[in-house]
């Protein structure tokens, strides 16, 4: 008999579905096309048939070897924008109980390669932007625009209608299987492949509607990759909510802008695309509600702007580690503590722990941040980094930070990226904060880099704001630093450049911020 705690679930579309089918679903921001949930659960059908159809050689899923969840489904690759393709494919995979890889569509082929041996993935469905980098693997590669058509040769225009057939069973889904695979960006070293389940992704969405708030009229904008847990997660919430999930294929300042402005109430940005739109002049419409605002810390002259131009923003911190969000501030809490994640969201546990000895501290004073929750992840692909990650108190995320008497959260950087010179430790988030304070700097990126006396030395990047009465130099950086910060925290080295280096997913690329710092000071 069948453990009843295992909690055996369909996929979210499945009963979504058979509650609201009529709703609307999913909207094209490119061509215009708008689907029911009806016709969404129709198409994922539709899906699941042409992948059962095409990759007979997984269909048993022999070819894959059992994750640690026990898991031995076929594992499908997906190398897709935000469009609706991807959605159904998402859930054509989890129809028919397949786990589901989605990976980064800009890698070059060798990069890609490494990730689809890693995830051991039986078959890769590409669009045509990114056909050319499946050329070398050696597995099935289906192109997605071929997914709901007769002819594999033709190209879906315009908008198809859903798949005849009947319906499909959907497969049943235990609590701890492997649904989704996602690789983190790697910043600070090797990508790390994470496990999430349906459990883990419908904690979350549950706990970010506590926090942010839900309504039948909800319309989410997915802009960002979905290779990311923070692109990803709204077609999951959206689903489970029944809401409207808008996809659009790329950020663009003018275009997104665009997009938000026609009934738009939500969306998920990184700072640097917030502060794209602001400098194209983007005003919110009277219906976005919220702009969740994560992927790397924003500056205050950043929330200022949004502030004064009126845009609803919620500073999060989160991990793919958590399937997305571990605190959340709301936009007055944001403005009363800046620099605060807010409390951690609803049955999320937070817990700082002493660096060296790992046992829990006091209110106030700096560790590293411990999480725990039903949104934690069960563990990586490679176990031996599971184990390594998971501790007394939960999940060890490698992020320096502190809880303050409210539980109000506040991220000081990666414990890997913290400063250690001269025998003194430095949190390149507070130096940071100190930098960006400065009326003329826009942004700023500090780093630990090696030196001979201190072993290391704080060095800075910082981009100028465009103000002509304000001339920077390092010396002037560091004249204003003197008395901000501790003598050993200053930055030894000062450089400007017109942007921050960054990754994919936006956090900064402090390889990359290394490199710019080595050229002489200007």
């Amino acid at each position: 008999m069948r453990d009843s705690a295992r909690w055996p679930s369909r996929d979210p579309l499945s009963h979504r579905v058979s509650t609201t089918p009529d709703r609307t679903a999913l909207v094209d921001a490119e061509t215009g096309v708008v689907w029911t949930y009806r016709e969404l659960d129709s198409y994922a059908n539709r899906v699941a048939r042409e992948l059962r159809e095409r990759v007979p050689a997984t269909e048993s899923g022999d070819s894959a070897e059992p994750d640690p969840s026990g898991n031995s489904a076929p594992r499908i690759g997906l190398l897709l924008s935000p469009r609706p393709e991807f959605v159904t494919t998402l859930y054509g995979a989890w129809r028919l109980g397949w786990t589901v890889a989605s990976l980064n569509s800009t890698l070059p082929s060798t990069n890609l390669e490494t990730l689809v041996d890693r995830a051991q993935l039986d078959v890769l469905v590409c669009e045509g932007d990114t056909v050319s980098s499946t050329r070398a693997l050696e597995l099935p590669v289906v192109q997605c625009e071929r997914l709901l058509t007769d002819e594999p040769e033709s190209t879906t225009s315009g908008r198809p209608q859903p798949g005849e057939g009947g319906e499909m069973a959907p497969a049943r889904w235990d609590a701890d299987e492997t649904a989704l695979i996602l690789f983190t960006s790697g910043t600070t070293g090797d990508s790390k492949g994470v496990r999430l389940t349906l459990g883990n992704l419908t904690a979350s969405a549950t706990a970010s509607a506590f926090r942010l708030g839900v309504t039948p009229g909800d319309r989410w904008l997915c802009c960002l990759p979905v290779y990311h847990v923070g692109g990803l997660a709204p077609a999951v919430r959206s689903v489970l909510y029944g809401t409207t999930l808008v996809v659009q294929r790329s950020f663009d300042a003018e275009e997104t802008a665009g997009v938000l402005d026609e009934g738009v109430t939500g969306v998920s940005l990184v700072p640097t695309q917030l502060k794209r739109l602001l400098d194209a002049g983007w005003t919110p419409s009277s219906a976005l509600e919220t702009v969740l605002l994560g992927g790397g810390p924003a500056t205050d002259s950043l929330l200022n702007r949004a502030a004064e131009a009126g845009v609803p923003v919620y500073p999060t911190y989160g991990l793919t580690e958590t399937a997305s969000q571990v605190a959340t501030a709301r936009p007055e809490q944001a403005r009363e503590h800046p620099g605060t994640a807010g409390q951690p969201l609803v049955c999320t546990g937070v817990t700082i722990v002493d660096t060296d000895e790992g046992e829990p501290v006091e209110a106030g004073q700096t560790g590293e941040i411990v999480v725990d929750g039903p949104t934690v992840t069960r563990g990586y692909l490679d176990e031996t980094r599971t184990d390594e990650a998971f501790g007394q108190w939960g999940f060890h995320t490698g992020d320096v930070g502190y809880l303050d008497d409210d539980r109000r959260l506040w991220v000081l950087g990666r414990r890997d990226d913290m400063i250690l010179t001269g025998g003194e430790l430095v949190a390149p988030e507070a130096v940071r904060e100190t930098l960006v304070s400065h009326p003329a700097v826009e942004d700023a990126a500090v780093v630990g880099m090696a030196d001979d006396e201190w072993g290391e030395r704080v060095a800075a990047l910082l981009v100028r704001e465009e103000k002509p009465n304000e001339r920077l130099s390092p010396e002037v950086m560091r004249q204003y630093c003197r008395g901000r910060l501790a003598d050993y925290e200053l930055p030894k080295t000062i450089a400007f450049d017109d942007e921050l280096p960054r990754t994919a997913s936006g956090t900064v690329d402090r390889e990359a911020t290394r490199a710019a710092l080595r050229q002489p000071e200007n």
